[in-house]
């Protein structure tokens, strides 16, 4: 299959000028031999042309493989066809290339599929330790990326997968975009004025979450009985990165959320969701807390467990809090503030308010036909991963943290420090 960004490739001057494909067919069009040229090929209302189809490669094709590229893609009006298919569990892998068939082949190792020239975007919808991985793989292939959230396992692998990002030129998409909706409120709209027009020194505004982390579902199991490996999954290859911990049913599926080694729990699972939106409304796409503080009971060093409330304060005073409301007292150090207009001085409101309308956020289609940022772009969603990942920490460490936002270090805390940037199993590194 031949994507629109290879024809444009093929189509520049190399020595003699060559007619793309795209040009081919219009002056075909124009005459009577268009009659006997297929509507699919063409295109028209219904049926795009291979050369407006993206060509898209699924590592993961678990529970949500295939659900980033129905969103992102044939959500935002792009046409699609996942051509390979790649997973450790050779029954589903399967079922998949079934699913996606006729024309989808399989593959076991993600660097097979990865290394074939016809793929535009690779959908990355592993467990979570394998995500910064194969994402920078696939960017230093020359391919766009659309990863599941969380973004990544530890923090330093999201400065990574920005940097690989910035230096193939690729364009990233977390598997997130409450920031849709939330540029359709001319509130947020407002407060995301105020906040990037840096004109509020001190804010007061505190944004709670309560509830939605199933904390409870999502605890591990300690003290596990090792289980023989299925013979139709590669144990070896699905830890990865991760150690290479005795194989037990509960640590492979869904279930693999409850387990450091993989994610990080329901604060994994579900709050770059909600971050993702407030975090563009209070203009923190480009930082990251600065003091943590968990209220939790000790951690397992394997399993996650219960927590209370976890409360992430900016440098300029913003509060971020994350309450639980499955284990001990709820949070009730502040209420939920918004930012007004009215925090500003009079010369201030006025700044503001001539201020340009925010740009709308571009779609991962728009993104790529225009090597733009996409909405969910990968300094975003590493800061908003990095939210998540210090609540984790915190919680982790059982004390209050002091984060530096752009040395992306904890301060004074070697342990904490471990956390931000684990060690990998060889021969797997960033």
């Amino acid at each position: 299959m031949r994507t629109w960004r290879t024809v444009a490739r093929r189509g520049s001057s190399l020595g003699k000028r060559r007619i793309s494909r795209r040009r081919f067919l219009a002056g075909t069009a124009a005459t009577a031999a268009a009659a006997i040229v297929p509507r699919r090929v063409l295109g028209g209302p219904g049926n795009a042309p291979p050369s407006e189809t993206f060509a898209v490669g699924l590592v993961g094709c678990g529970g949500q493989g295939g659900e980033d590229v129905r969103n992102y893609i044939g959500g935002a009006g792009g046409h699609y066809k996942i051509i390979a298919c790649c997973d450790v569990d050779k029954n589903r892998l399967a079922q998949a290339v079934k699913k996606f068939g006729p024309g989808a082949e399989g593959y076991t190792d993600f660097r097979r599929l990865i290394e074939r020239s016809d793929l535009d975007v690779v959908s990355v919808a592993t467990p979570p330790h394998w995500h910064a991985v194969i994402t920078i793989a696939a960017m230093q292939a020359g391919k766009d990326v659309l990863c599941e959230k969380p973004m990544t396992k530890f923090i330093a692998e999201g400065r990574a997968v920005v940097k690989a990002g910035e230096r193939y030129g690729r364009v990233f998409q977390i598997g997130t975009s409450g920031r849709f909706g939330a540029h359709k409120s001319s509130r947020s709209r407002l407060i995301h004025k105020i906040m990037r027009s840096g004109l509020l020194r001190d804010c007061p505004g505190v944004w709670i979450k309560r509830g939605g982390f199933h904390i409870k579902r999502y605890c591990g199991q300690v003290n596990q009985v090792p289980q023989p490996v299925p013979a139709h999954l590669d144990w070896d290859t699905y830890c990865g990165p991760a150690r290479l911990a005795p194989y037990h049913p509960h640590r492979f599926g869904w279930s693999h959320r409850y387990y450091w080694d993989y994610e990080g729990q329901g604060l994994a699972d579900f709050a770059q969701h909600y971050l993702d939106p407030i975090q563009w409304v209070y203009g923190k796409d480009d930082t990251s807390p600065v003091e943590v503080e968990a209220y939790a009971p000790p951690a397992h060093p394997e399993a996650a467990g219960m927590w209370g409330w976890v409360e992430l304060k900016y440098a300029d005073g913003l509060t971020f809090v994350l309450d639980g409301g499955e284990w001990g007292k709820p949070y009730d150090r502040k209420e939920a503030r918004h930012v007004e207009l009215e925090d500003l001085d009079e010369e201030s409101r006025k700044k503001v308010e001539a201020m340009p309308e925010p740009e709308p956020p571009r779609t991962f289609v728009e993104a790529v036909r225009t090597r733009k940022r996409s909405a969910g772009h990968a300094e975003a969603a590493h800061r908003a991963a990095t939210v998540l990942h210090l609540a984790n920490i915190a919680i982790r460490c059982g004390r209050k943290i002091r984060y530096d936002p752009v040395a992306e270090q904890v301060i004074g805390d070697e342990f904490a420090n471990r956390l931000v940037n684990q060690p990998m199993r060889a021969p797997w590194h960033l």
